[in-house]
C-alpha cells in the first residue's frame, strides 16, 4: 500500500535510515520573473521566517523548526562583486534585483527536510507563483529546473551500487518519459552518462565503493550530470574526488544529487511533488536487487557492435516493465 504524508508526497521503500531516523531532502528551486526582494518576501510569508543575513546578491532566511533556506541570485560573477563592493548596498540591490528579474534565475536553497514533512513547503511554492515566479517554459536563455537532493539510506558499497544501477537503467526513460524540456536537455548541465559508463557499471558484480569512485570519476568528473554523484563520493573520500575535480562547488554530503526535473511554477497545478515523483522511479527500483539484475542483463544483452544500445527500443522495454510492475 502506497504510504503518503499528509499532502500527497509518497515516501519511498525505505524512508528511514539504518539508525531509524526519517531521511531528508533538499530541494533547490531555479525560476525568475521576480526579484530577490519580492522572493524573500514571498519566502519570508509563507515560513514565518526571518533575515538572518543578507548581501545585494544572498538572502539567508531562518524559519523555525526547518533551518536556513538561502535565496540567491544565481549568477557567480554579480554575487562575487555584490559580496565585495563597499558601494551603496541599495543601489546594488536594486541593480542585481532588476537583472535576476529580466535575465538572471533567482534560486531558493532549502535545507534537508525530513521526507515526512514534505508539504511544509507547499505554502512557499504557492505565495512565490503567486508573486509572479517562472519557471523553465518562460526562459529561452536559461535552463531553469529542480534539484532533488536525497538523504541516502546507508552509506555503503551495496546500497550505492543499487541506487546508482537504477538511475543508470532509467535514466533515458526518465528524460523521454517525464518529459525534460528540450532547452533543458541541450543545456550542458543535465548531461546524461555516457553509454561506455552503464556497460561498465552494469557489468560489475559487487563492486567496492573505492571501484564505484573510480569508475564514476573515469567518465564523468563533472558535475553536470542528470544525477550528480560527486557530492555523494566526495562525502565518502574528499581528496580521490578533488585530485579529478577541482571545482569549490563541490560540497560533501551524504546525498544524491538529481538535476533533471524542469520547474514549472507558474502553473497552478504544479508542486514539489513532481520532480519528487520523478526521483521515486530510481527508489523503488534501487530496491528491487532482482530485478536491478535482471535489467542490467537485459541492457547489456541489447548492445550491438557499433551502434550499441538503441535508445528508443529500451526507452519502449522498459516502459512495458515499469507499468506491468505498476512502478511507473
Amino acid at each position: 500500500m502506497t504510504s503518503l504524508t499528509s499532502r500527497g508526497f509518497e515516501l519511498p521503500p525505505r524512508p528511514r535510515k539504518d539508525d531509524g531516523e526519517m531521511r531528508r531532502v533538499g530541494f533547490e528551486v531555479e525560476f525568475s520573473g521576480i526579484d530577490l526582494r519580492a522572493t524573500t518576501a514571498a519566502v519570508q510569508d509563507a515560513l514565518g521566517a526571518r533575515i538572518a543575513s543578507q548581501t545585494p546578491a544572498e538572502v539567508e532566511l531562518e524559519a523555525e523548526g526547518l533551518g536556513t533556506f538561502n535565496i540567491e541570485i544565481d549568477w557567480q560573477f554579480l554575487k562575487r562583486t555584490a559580496a565585495r563592493d563597499d558601494n551603496d548596498f541599495e543601489d546594488w540591490l536594486e541593480i542585481l534585483s532588476q537583472a535576476a528579474a529580466l535575465l538572471v534565475p533567482i534560486e531558493v536553497v532549502c535545507p534537508p527536510i525530513p521526507l515526512s514533512r514534505l508539504d511544509v513547503l507547499e505554502p512557499m511554492i504557492a505565495a512565490l507563483r503567486e508573486a509572479g515566479a517562472v519557471g523553465t517554459e518562460e526562459s529561452l536563455i536559461s535552463a531553469y529546473g529542480v534539484h532533488v537532493n536525497t538523504e541516502i539510506p546507508l552509506l555503503d558499497a551495496p546500497t550505492l551500487f543499487g541506487y546508482l544501477r537504477a538511475y543508470a537503467l532509467l535514466q533515458w526513460w526518465l528524460v523521454d518519459r517525464q518529459p525534460v524540456d528540450m532547452a533543458r536537455r541541450i543545456s550542458p548541465y543535465i548531461d546524461l552518462y555516457a553509454e561506455a559508463y552503464l556497460k561498465r557499471l552494469l557489468s560489475r558484480e559487487q563492486p567496492t565503493l573505492e571501484q564505484l569512485i573510480d569508475d564514476y570519476l573515469e567518465y564523468n568528473a563533472t558535475r553536470n550530470r542528470g544525477l550528480d554523484m560527486l557530492p555523494m563520493f566526495a562525502e565518502i573520500d574528499e581528496q580521490r574526488v578533488r585530485r579529478e575535480v577541482d571545482d569549490p562547488r563541490v560540497k560533501s554530503r551524504p546525498t544524491f544529487h538529481y538535476r533533471l526535473p524542469d520547474c514549472h511554477i507558474e502553473r497552478d497545478d504544479w508542486s514539489l511533488q513532481q520532480p519528487w515523483n520523478t526521483w521515486l522511479a530510481v527508489e523503488k527500483l534501487a530496491d528491487r536487487p532482482d530485478d536491478l539484475d535482471a535489467l542490467a542483463r537485459a541492457f547489456l544483452d541489447a548492445d550491438r557492435p557499433l551502434i550499441g544500445v538503441s535508445r528508443g527500443d529500451w526507452v519502449e522495454y522498459l516502459d512495458r516493465w515499469l507499468q506491468d510492475r505498476e512502478l511507473a
